[in-house]
């Protein structure tokens, strides 16, 4: 190979064609849920994997799970009974045990009452990490569902 070749061959540049990729932005939770079907991915992040978290807990009747009789719900045993203010203060604090179980989330308010054909909880939070309070509602009814 000439000397004029060697020149040419440490001239050309090939410029690929992959496009430079994007630093990941790191996020503090990473999880996944398929409790919603209507999501396009499972992968949940952040504020919705700590709401996530906080909604299967509430699926948890108190005494179901295994080695741990403390954790979990009471609403679950006490839905048809007759909602008197002894009644509403312990679901207050069994949800306030509840939400502050998740060292993320810190519980400001819970306010109990009943609608229509179950138990409606209302709570103030706050997410720790990210200092954004937010209210959340749950509505466990009889059909043995709860919406948030």
């Amino acid at each position: 190979m000439s000397t004029l070749e060697k020149k040419l061959y440490k001239e050309i540049q090939i410029k690929s064609n992959k496009k430079p990729t994007e630093p990941v932005t790191s996020r503090a939770y990473r999880g996944i849920s398929t409790a919603n079907s209507e999501n396009t991915s499972f992968n949940l992040y952040d504020i919705a994997l700590i709401k996530q978290d906080i909604i299967n807990h509430f699926h948890i009747r108190m005494g179901e799970k295994l080695e741990n009789p403390e954790f979990g719900t009471i609403i679950w045993d006490v839905l048809f009974e007759p909602m008197t203010e002894g009644l509403k203060q312990a679901i207050a604090a069994n949800v306030t045990t509840i939400i502050n179980y998740d060292p993320r989330v810190q519980v400001d308010e819970v306010v109990v009452d009943t609608y229509e054909s179950g138990i409606m909880i209302e709570c103030s939070l706050t997410y720790l990490p990210y200092n954004i309070s937010e209210n959340m509602r749950f509505k466990f009814d009889e059909d043995n569902s709860i919406l948030a």
